[in-house]
């Protein structure tokens, strides 16, 4: 059986009609390089009667500060919890170790609340790699909608949404180095680990498979388990079209990086922490 099977069911038909009318916020998680050209959806999206364009990166920044904060206080295991599927597998297969899944938002969830404290009177829409992130998103209050990268690519076709040539920009609070938060270890990476545990504390893991068996055998010296669900990370999503194997996607994804360090972006203060001030990035799992 595979692993996503019912999973869109629950999710549900999302209800938008497309070319939006009003105001609407499309939240995209960096892993859309793989499937989309930058800055070129950007416009795109734009197309489709999205007013504002924000990248998940800032609401990664925020929530690498509270796994930061959680690994200096507590010597326990801890789990990252971005990945639903991750949540939701160790919950079934898993479930003694539940009570070590970091209660912290995922970068989706924590982009929402910062988007509903930017944007009051917009509809959020999340564009998603995967299954179990639309279904966080549906149970979620903080977003409205969401579709996935290949629904959004239907869109494109369905009203000949062209790839524009114009140079576009993110909305807002934007930030470079938490890019890689969809390939594997890529939390890690970026959460400024240094100096708070040590680098062979660290497991990085990434597959179904392969993360049960680990767990059924654990490595006692590990402290942080920066793990996801699929193969390669977010970038090998079962919503994503692309043909390329995980290490051509993943270097999509770094070179957008490298890119977007060198843009000269109007108006972007580089994810500044002030306009994120009294939103709670903690949750319960």
């Amino acid at each position: 059986m595979n692993v996503f099977d019912g999973i869109e069911k629950k999710v549900g038909v999302q209800n938008l009609n497309f070319p939006l009318k009003g105001k609407y916020v499309a939240m995209l998680a960096p892993s859309f390089v793989v499937d989309f050209e930058y800055p070129s959806i950007i416009s795109r999206l734009k197309a489709l009667g999205f007013d504002k364009v924000v990248e998940l990166t800032f609401g990664a920044k925020m929530v690498n500060r509270e796994y930061q904060k959680q690994l200096k206080k507590s010597k326990k295991l801890l789990i990252a919890s971005p990945c639903p599927g991750i949540v939701e597998i160790i919950k079934q297969k898993a479930p003694k170790y539940a009570k070590n899944l970091a209660q912290i938002d995922s970068p989706v969830t924590a982009t929402g609340k910062i988007c509903r404290k930017i944007y009051p009177n917009h509809k959020l829409v999340f564009i998603s790699p995967c299954h179990y992130k639309k279904l966080e998103v549906a149970n979620s209050k903080y977003i409205d909608y969401t579709i996935d990268y290949k629904q959004l690519n239907k869109l494109f076709v369905k009203f000949k949404v062209p790839k524009f040539k114009t140079k576009s920009h993110f909305d807002k609070f934007y930030n470079d180095y938490t890019k890689i938060y969809p390939v594997s270890g890529g939390l890690g990476k970026t959460a400024h680990l240094k100096g708070v545990i040590k680098q062979d504390e660290i497991l990085v893991m990434d597959g179904l498979n392969n993360i049960l068996k680990f767990l059924q055998n654990p490595d006692q010296k590990k402290r942080f388990l920066d793990i996801l669900f699929c193969k390669g990370g977010c970038i090998g999503g079962p919503c994503i079209s692309c043909k390329l194997s995980i290490p051509a996607r993943r270097k999509k994804v770094l070179d957008y990086l490298e890119k977007s360090k060198d843009e000269d972006i109007p108006d972007a203060k580089k994810g500044v922490i002030d306009k994120a001030k009294g939103i709670n990035f903690l949750r319960k799992v």
